[in-house]
């Protein structure tokens, strides 16, 4: 599966889906700037470290993004490749990102809904698998399954970005001593069944590094569809500025 160069006239949403989540499905998790800028917003800082420019492209977005996080402050974006001259990049990581072509979808009996009593648990996880950022909150973002071992909790994923029609799956990680068990692909076939039941499509995103991750991506029914990067970026200045 292909898709079109990104260009200003054609779009697609996957190619700025935390925008899309944070203008769309996630309304209520977003943070925008003092004063009413628009063209900018992040999550909650206690659901996700990701902020999103309207158009990377426009030098508005950015005034409006270094409004919003101070400056001299540091924002997570994805798919920017190119931040203006005064913006320094402190992190940067190829990722890539993968959507359902063929995936055979189908619930995970064995599997439990995730909530906020389970966060300790599930931080935990993440700590020692490092899938991705989780923070406390982010289990708000969409529905989150588990496996659990004689009541430890050993594989999850879930849902995080929700761009129109498509859903992010996220956060699919294996407790070392569980692996080779195939506890992630049932999560992920489980997690994708939810999302069709509702109409949208699965992608998700891993690091291009994790090669291992991305072949067993790609055997279950999901195609590359772009490269993009996960960036860190600081503003330029130091003072910090409000946000509401």
């Amino acid at each position: 599966m292909s898709t079109p160069a990104h260009t200003s006239l054609s779009p697609h949403v996957l190619d700025n889906p935390a925008w899309a989540s944070l203008s769309g499905a996630h309304t209520a998790f977003a943070e925008h700037p003092a004063g009413g800028g628009a063209r900018a917003a992040r999550y909650s800082p206690d659901v996700s470290p990701f902020a999103a420019l309207a158009d990377p492209g426009d030098p508005r977005s950015w005034a409006d993004l270094r409004a919003l996080v101070g400056d001299g402050e540091v924002a997570s974006l994805a798919g920017v490749l190119t931040p203006p001259d005064d913006w320094e990049t402190v992190g940067r990581i190829q990722g890539v990102q993968l959507v359902d072509t063929s995936l055979h979808a189908e619930p995970a009996p064995e599997a439990v809904r995730l909530g906020a009593a389970d966060v300790p648990e599930v931080l935990g996880l993440i700590r020692l698998t490092e899938p991705g950022p989780f923070l406390p909150r982010t289990v708000e973002l969409g529905t989150y399954l588990g496996i659990r071992r004689q009541g430890r909790l050993v594989a999850m994923a879930g849902e995080r970005l929700r761009p129109p029609g498509w859903t992010e799956i996220s956060a699919v990680c294996t407790h070392p001593d569980h692996r080779g068990q195939g506890l992630a692909t049932r999560l992920v076939r489980a997690v994708a069944a939810g999302i069709r039941e509702r109409g949208d499509v699965p992608f998700l995103h891993t690091a291009a590094s994790n090669t291992r991750a991305i072949r067993l991506y790609e055997s279950i029914g999901f195609t590359l569809r772009r490269r993009p990067f996960f960036l860190a970026v600081r503003a330029p200045g130091n003072t910090a500025a409000n946000f509401s």
